[in-house]
């Protein structure tokens, strides 16, 4: 098992900002079209926010209208995990770091491409690393 995900509820708060806490560790969901990758079209790959694992490739994102960053798939398939979410009354499919156990938003069957997913992702459970960016 990572490291990163036996840490203490208090280690994760000290590591995380409190905005990046709600939604990293409490799955919380920031506000549609708040998020500071919403409109990014910068080269890269996108981290978790806790635990630098890479989830996304900008190769893979486009945009879906939704309001948070959206991704046809993972960069790698066994970087994430689904999950059944019955939350809010709701079924729906929620995505989280399989590194750290982080959440990181939801997956759902609108989108483009072959696989017909659409990974919507909150910003704050996101780093970019662009080209010249440098190595966490």
């Amino acid at each position: 098992m990572d490291e990163a995900r036996v840490r203490t509820d208090k280690e994760w708060q000290e590591l995380l900002t409190p905005e990046q806490y709600e939604v990293l560790r409490r799955s919380a969901t920031e506000r549609p079209f708040t998020g500071k990758y919403v409109h990014s079209h910068e080269d890269g790959t996108y981290r978790c926010a806790a635990c630098s694992a890479v989830l996304f490739s900008s190769d893979t994102k486009f945009d879906s209208g939704s309001g948070w960053p959206s991704f046809t798939e993972p960069a790698v398939e066994s970087a994430v995990e689904v999950r059944e979410d019955r939350s809010h009354g709701m079924a729906r499919s929620e995505v989280v770091c399989r590194a750290c156990g982080s959440h990181l938003g939801h997956v759902f069957d609108d989108g483009p491409g072959p696989n017909g997913l659409r990974y919507c992702i909150n910003s704050l459970a996101l780093d970019l690393d662009t080209p010249d960016s440098p190595q966490p």
